[in-house]
């Protein structure tokens, strides 16, 4: 699904026409971004966790030349599905 399917989905689940739902999702995408800009995590009850977590640096390997590199320290965004998610997805229809 890409983003102007979830636009429509969203759209119809929730009764806007495209160009609402299409803001709303954007608001969201942002709220997320600042929120984890700012180091909080933004818990959804039921679907998950969008959080960061630091990586430490690391060794690796340039795979055009072999040369070992040090690949710096960073952090990255993560996301930890919640138990309803979960549960959604390994449901088998009976």
């Amino acid at each position: 699904m890409n983003k102007s399917e979830l636009t429509a989905a969203i759209a119809s689940h929730a009764n806007l026409n495209k160009a609402e739902a299409l803001r709303a999702l954007d608001a969201i995408s942002t709220a997320i971004q600042n929120a984890l800009k700012n180091d909080e995590s933004v818990v959804l009850v039921g679907f998950g966790t969008f959080e960061v977590k630091t990586r430490e640096a690391r060794k690796g390997r340039n795979p055009q030349t072999g040369a070992e590199i040090t690949i710096p320290a960073g952090n990255v965004p993560a996301f930890k599905p919640g138990k309803g998610l979960k549960y959604a997805v390994n449901v088998v229809p009976t």
